[in-house]
Formats: C-alpha cells, structure tokens, sequence
C-alpha cells in the first residue's frame, strides 16, 4: 500500500506534477493549489503553509462546491492584521483550482471561485482559523439576470453560443426532435442569468447541465444533454475482502416508495381537442441493476395521474412525464468513505464504479451521485453516493 503524503511542497510548477516520491520509495499522493484573480497561478509559501484542511464536493446535480481552512497566526510584522488578509489573493471571486496527483495522475478536483468566507479569532496561540468556500466555475454563468431574445434559433444553437462567451468547450447534444422557432410566430426569450436559461432549456428535453473541469487546469467543459448512465467503469469499491479491502463504512438503503409511473391524457394543440394518452411506466434505459424495481414492483408502484389541461403538446408532454419517472428511479442508494491511499484513485462523479463484497443482492455497477473529498496534511478520506434501480447484478463478477 503506498504511503499518502499531502505535500508541504504545493507550489511546485506544472512541469514537477506527479513526481514525488514517498519514504517508501512508491508514488504518493500529494495536492497543488493554484489561485489568482482571473488566472490561477501556483499558490505561494505563505498560503499553502498555512492550510488546514480542504474539501471539496463534487454532485451529479447542482454546482460543485469547495472549503478551504486556514490556520492564523501572527508574528512580529504582523501588529495590526494577520499576513493572510494582507494578500490580494485570498478574496471574494478569487479563482481557484485545486489539484490531486496520484502518482503520475493528473486530476482537478475543482475549477471555481470564492463566494464566502469566515473569520473566527481566537484567544489561543494558532487557534484562529479562516474558511473560504466557493463554487465551481459556473458561478460567473449566474451573475446577471437578462431578457434577450433569440430570434430564429433553435434551443441547442443557443445554449452552444451561450457558453462560448464564457471560454468553455461546449458538450451540446441536440435534441432528438428540435424546432426551428419562425420569428414571426415565436421567438425565444431569455429572462434570467445565462446559467438559470440553459437550466431551463435542459429541463424541456429532460437534459442535464454542469461544468466540470478537465485535467488540464483552468480548462472546463460544459455538458448540456441527456444523463448518461453507461461508459467506463472505475476501480472496484470493495467491501469486507481482508486486505484488498478500501472502504473504511458502507451503508445501503431501499426506499420501496420512491418507483412512480405516469399516466393520464393531454389536449394536443394540433388534434382538435382529441385526447391523447400518456403511459410512461419506466425510467430510461440502460439499467444498472439486474431487477429494477419499477418492473419487479409493478402492483404497488406509485402512480401519478398526469394533467388534462396546461400549455403541453404530446412532445413536451412525454418528456415532462418521462422526467418525472426518470427522477424516481432511484431506488438503492449506498452510502460510504473509501481510503483512498488504499483504493489508489480518485472517485469521479457522475460516472459509474463498481462494488464488491456485500453479496450478490447488492454487489455490481452504481452510478456516482456525489463525492465529498476530505484533505488534511496525511490524510485523505472520500465519502460517497451511488445509486441505482435495484437489486442485482448485471454483470457476472466485479473486477478489482
């Protein structure tokens, strides 16, 4: 097992990333914090010395967030302020990017700004402490409200002109049907910030949106599309296995209520007032439980009767219901922290990872809901969230 060491070197350059070594003469883990106005540089001596702890959260839904405590003191040259709040650095929308090396791995944690902070003084010698927390780099995208049209322009032509005057690599996936507004019967308003607008354009088709960094710092993709619930798998979180084993607490939970379908009936717009029905009785695929529960609990799923009335056509009908069964499916969520010099990598939200040893009624493929990575000097700890439908594996066997 290697060593965990979190560097008291953090102002190494881009070029010496990755390349320490531990006592023991393994790759180790260690942390870099850049930090600046607009561009964030290496943080100096005087900043990285004197942190605490870091944390940071990471959701499949909502804004990721940071934490940054450091510790206060004040010495002969520092009579009328603490030296920390003397810096331009440490300040409101300050951008920061914190960075992990793993080994020869590369990854950031977080790409965002300072929002917040607190000062709690203390009588003690070196007790003092100031918090600075933030969130990640779609922060900027929700600063100013707007109405703007957009006249002639289909929904994922906006959303990918929006997020370039923001210096982000769009990941914008159309629509299986998409309309065309014609200016003289309908143009797009936006009234709002640019991030509450293409939140709103994502929830129309059932979309997800997010900003999330790259491993190359200070380059963030945006991903406006549907949520994806397949791709690669990460390393094997494993359970009670003697010393293969990376977790350090594991809890698993089924809500029996959460499964609903929809059904009811809709004006169309276009049908003379025909009703047209709405089922939708399961989530989208792909599934990554071997019984999901919407079939497997089908008397007693909950049923949600849609409404006959309201500004819906049968597209934005379907996809309003489909929301609303895809948001429930859900069923097993476990709940844990990972060692992480054990498990030997970091946990990525929004992707999927495997789980072994809690038997064969648990154990398969989950998806990441959230990871909140907990950082002291020679310590770091993961608490995690995965989900999925139910019950059961998909796949024969985990591997490590």
């Amino acid at each position: 097992m290697a060593t965990c060491i979190i560097s008291t070197n953090l102002t190494r350059s881009s070029n010496d990333l990755g390349k320490d070594i531990t006592s023991t003469g393994l790759l180790g883990i260690n942390l870099q914090l850049l930090i600046g106005p607009t561009i964030a540089t290496p943080a100096p001596a005087s900043i990285t010395e004197a942190i605490k702890s870091i944390e940071v959260t990471n959701s499949d839904s909502g804004r990721s967030g940071f934490q940054i405590v450091f510790m206060l003191g004040r010495g002969g040259g520092d009579m009328m302020d603490y030296s920390l709040f003397n810096t331009s650095l440490i300040r409101p929308f300050t951008r920061v990017i914190i960075v992990v090396n793993i080994g020869t791995t590369r990854i950031v944690l977080l790409d965002g700004f300072i929002t917040h902070y607190q000062f709690s003084p203390s009588d003690s010698p070196g007790a003092s402490t100031f918090t600075v927390t933030g969130e990640d780099y779609s922060i900027i995208m929700d600063r100013i409200k707007l109405s703007m049209p957009h006249p002639a322009q289909p929904d994922v032509i906006i959303v990918g002109k929006i997020l370039m005057q923001y210096g982000l690599i769009p990941v914008v996936i159309p629509p299986l049907q998409m309309v065309v507004p014609i200016p003289v019967k309908e143009t797009p308003l936006q009234i709002g910030t640019d991030l509450e607008y293409i939140q709103q354009l994502a929830q129309k088709y059932n979309y997800v949106f997010y900003v999330e960094p790259t491993d190359d710092p200070g380059t963030n993709i945006a991903y406006w599309g549907p949520s994806v619930r397949a791709g690669g798998v990460q390393k094997a979180l494993t359970v009670n296995m003697g010393a293969a084993t990376n977790t350090t607490s594991i809890s698993i939970q089924n809500n029996a209520l959460e499964p609903k379908m929809v059904v009811g009936v809709i004006q169309d717009e276009n049908a003379q007032n025909i009703p047209i029905p709405i089922f939708v009785p399961l989530p989208l695929p792909p599934y990554l439980a071997s019984r999901p529960a919407h079939i497997f609990n089908q008397p007693y799923v909950k049923k949600t009767l849609f409404p006959s009335e309201g500004e819906h056509n049968v597209l934005s009908a379907y996809i309003s219901a489909l929301g609303e069964v895809d948001s429930s499916k859900d069923v097993v969520t476990v709940s844990g922290e990972v060692d992480t010099p054990r498990y030997g990598n970091i946990l990525r939200a929004r992707r999927l990872v495997s789980l072994r040893g809690v038997g064969t009624t648990h154990d398969g493929l989950y998806y990441v809901k959230s990871v909140t990575h907990k950082i002291e000097r020679g310590t770091y700890k993961q608490s995690f969230t995965l989900v999925r439908e139910g019950n059961g594996s998909i796949i024969a066997g985990v591997n490590p």
